[in-house]
This record gives structure tokens, sequence and C-alpha cells, in this order.
């Protein structure tokens, strides 16, 4: 490692799941990281093994809050905003909370970046494909969403609204901003809350709990190991080619979530059975799902050489052995 950070990044939401996993690979490249989170994702517990790191720094606030944004961007040369309201049950409860925090945030992220000469990286989702049928999906694509009373689809609007102001600030004012659309990023230190389907399928398997697949399990999606999301973002951070467009990052190997549901049953031995639940019974009225996620991933993969090194069995494996490893300690706690 450099004796100096070479430069330094702020990451939004940098208490979270996939920001936890960047820091580590910036840390471990000799980068500085400063982390702002409001901790109402994000964990202390994913960052608490960076804590005196010299070159880390974690600082408890809103993003949109300008006194605790504004003095971390001046500080910063990249800016990767993960900072978001997400998963599927918050933001069909929660739709003026999800596009105000999502619509908000990534604006005052990139007005500060703007005043500092920061690039940023916005973090977007393959949820804007919506009701797309071109598999696979890639970024030029055109969208297809459902209808405004339909509430998940705020969640992928608002993204969408992320992407158009970050190609905006690069077209109008300068800013090198691109966008990155996430594919069903798995791994340690996910949280099952708010509908996180690979942990929460864990947990009802180790605890030996019905297996509980929303809808009919045919929907099928693309996984990929946060590990190797935050190699594709770190080297977005720093190619000089990278800003003014969108890159899928996701996975290739895709699979039915009823069949997913049967994989971890199996790894984990369990003697869990699975159970269908309709939508209408696992969520809020306004939900409504995609059938399929499988991203194109041939514009980072051509920018960077980027492709995913772990396959889904062994990432399930990691996740198992980490939900084991948190259940023994909480058991030890009582």
């Amino acid at each position: 490692m450099n004796s100096q950070p070479q430069k330094t990044y702020l990451i939004t939401g940098g208490a979270g799941f996939i920001g936890s996993h960047l820091t580590e690979l910036l840390l471990d490249r000799g980068f500085k990281v400063l982390a702002l989170d409001n901790l109402v994702m994000g964990r202390l517990d994913n960052i608490k093994h960076f804590q005196g790191h010299s070159h880390y720094e974690f600082i408890e606030g809103d993003v949109l809050d300008a006194n605790a944004l504004e003095p971390l961007a001046r500080r910063s040369q990249v800016i990767v905003h993960l900072a978001a309201a997400l998963g599927v049950r918050q933001v069909t409860e929660r739709p003026v909370y999800t596009i105000e925090t999502n619509v908000g945030g990534t604006q005052a992220v990139l007005e500060a970046a703007k005043r500092y000469g920061c690039r940023v990286l916005v973090a977007s989702t393959s949820e804007v494909y919506g009701k797309g049928s071109k598999i696979p999906f890639s970024e030029d694509d055109d969208v297809v969403l459902g209808a405004t009373s339909k509430s998940r689809w705020g969640y992928a609007a608002s993204k969408m609204v992320d992407e158009f102001l970050a190609l905006g600030y690069h077209r109008e004012f300068g800013v090198e901003a691109m966008a990155v659309r996430f594919f069903n990023t798995i791994g340690p230190r996910q949280s099952a809350r708010y509908g996180m389907v690979v942990p929460r399928f864990i947990r009802q398997a180790l605890a030996g709990e019905p297996i509980t697949v929303y809808g009919d399990g045919r929907q099928s999606r693309c996984f990929c190991d946060a590990r190797d999301v935050v190699e594709a973002v770190a080297g977005l951070g720093e190619h000089p080619q990278a800003p003014g467009r969108v890159y899928n990052i996701g996975g290739v190997e895709e699979i039915a979530v009823a069949d997913l549901a049967q994989r971890i049953k199996d790894l984990t031995g369990s003697a869990s059975i699975i159970v269908m639940v309709p939508y209408s019974e696992a969520y809020p009225p306004g939900f409504e799902d995609m059938r399929r996620r499988v991203p194109d991933t041939a514009r980072t993969r051509s920018l960077l050489g980027w492709s995913p090194k772990r396959g889904l069995e062994d990432i399930l494996r990691d996740v198992i052995a980490y939900e084991r490893g948190l259940a023994a300690l909480s058991a030890t706690r009582k």
C-alpha cells in the first residue's frame, strides 16, 4: 500500500452494503475514503473494521444536508453517490420519501461536484428498464415503465431522473459525471430489510422457517457479487473516457427465484419448506414485478476489461457463511 493516498473518494451511503465493499477496495489500493451516511440503510457494523485507518474517515450525516456534504465534497476528487432510498418494500410503502431522497440527493451531489470539480458516479438500477422485453438489457434501449398508479415504478422513475441529471450536468456544465446501473448485487453484509431476497432466503433457511417466494417464482434475475461490482465502480472512477455515459454492472448467470430458493435450501442443508406467497399478500397495493433482468455488460467490459469473477454458487456459500457467523454471534450475546 502507498504511504500517501493517491486521491480522495467521497462515498455517500458509505456505511451501506456496496459502500463498505467499495471502501475496502479503495483503501487496499491506497486511496483516501470519506464516508457519509445517515445510518438509515447503512450500519456501523459494516465499517467498524475501517475505524482507525489513517486514510479513512466516517461522517454521520445526510446527503441533503449541505453542512455535511459541502466540506466533504471540497476535500474530494471523486464522489461515488450510493445514498438512496431503495428496497422493494420501502419504495412501495414510502413513495414520496423515495422520490425526494433520490432526486434531491443526486442534485445536491452534482451541484457540489460542479462547485469543486469532482468526478461523480451516480448509482442507478436495472429497475429503469421497467417492463422492457428486449433481453439482455443494454444501456441505450428504450424503457417501458408501468402506470403511475403503481408506486413500484416511482423508484425507477426517480433513478431515471438521477441519470438525466448526471448526464445533463456533464453536457451542460462539464461535470465528469456518469451513471452505473446495478443488477441485483448480493454478498456478505447485505441487509434483509426491505425485501432483499438472498439474505432473506438464507436467514429463513438457517432458522428452519418457510422460505417465502413472492409471486409464482418464475421471475428471473442475474446476481453479481458486491466485490466484483466495486471493481467495476473503481475502474470507472479512474478511467479517463468513462464520464458522460451509462454503464450496466451485473452478473450473467440467470436464475428463476424459485430455483434460487431451492439452491439455498440445498446449500444450507435446511429442512425449510418453500412457500409461494402472492404479491397481494407480500406487498402493499401498487406493486408490480419485472419478469426478467439480464444485463448486457459489453460497454463496461469493453472500456475496463471487466467481468464478474465469482459464480452464483460461490457467492451463496460466502453469504451463508456470513449469515451463520452473524447468527452464532447473536446467540452468544443472548
